[in-house]
């Protein structure tokens, strides 16, 4: 397209320059033409004084010549000065085009590189949040709560445990522990709010009695939360 538009107007440009040559020297020929026939005469044409309105209408008719060829010249040389800036406007215009679809199309490239890297942070995101939904249903489940209501009758429990010797009291919590079927909260409760004398002496006995039992109390005692 870009190359036959310009050679469309570099036609156009010669047949207007074809024109007005042919037309200068068609103008000068009439001239040539008289003075080539005097010559040949062999006669000196008799010398006449041309009137006043003859030689200003003659010399008006030579300066409108002049001045038409004149401006002859400066209308071709405008268009030719217009034809090269529409040339050189287009040529911008088709630069400036192809820089903008690259740049439109880096930006896409870098869009959808930035939409991409998104979809794989959210999809982290939604496992991570997920692994600590979990760990956090785990550890609720593992953690043994003291209402406040229930503290005051723990209390008086352990003390009455803080009295006893040793083995009994281990005998009783691992009796309670058992009865509980595997979630033995009372007896660890219990033994939260013993004497820390007592209950060091207690987990001794059921370390040589249950050892497996005294490690699991160990355990809990550890994920009580008392709450106020």
């Amino acid at each position: 397209m870009k190359k036959k538009l310009i050679i469309t107007i570099a036609a156009g440009l010669l047949s207007f320059a074809g024109m007005f040559a042919l037309a200068w020297l068609t103008a000068k020929t009439p001239t040539t033409t008289n003075a080539q026939q005097q010559a040949a005469s062999g006669s000196e044409p008799e010398r006449k004084l041309p009137k006043p309105r003859a030689l200003a209408a003659s010399l008006d008719e030579a300066t409108q010549n002049q001045m038409r060829r004149a401006m002859t010249e400066e209308q071709f040389e405008n268009l030719v000065y217009e034809v090269r800036e529409r040339i050189q406007e287009y040529e911008d215009k088709l630069r400036g085009l192809g820089s903008r679809e690259q740049r439109l199309q880096t930006a896409h490239n870098e869009l959808k590189k930035d939409i991409e890297e998104l979809n794989n942070l959210r999809v982290k995101l939604a496992s991570t949040i997920a692994g600590l939904k979990e760990e956090r249903d785990r550890l609720e489940k593992t953690r043994v709560e003291i209402e406040k209501a229930e503290q005051a009758n723990l209390m008086s429990m352990a003390a009455a445990y803080d009295k006893m010797d040793s083995a009994s009291a281990s005998t009783i919590l691992t009796n309670m522990a058992k009865v509980q079927s595997g979630t033995p909260n009372d007896a660890i409760k219990i033994l939260y709010y013993m004497g820390d004398r007592t209950k060091a002496n207690l987990l001794a006995e059921l370390a040589n009695a249950e050892p497996e039992l005294a490690a699991y109390f160990c355990q809990r005692l550890k994920q009580i939360v008392v709450k106020k």
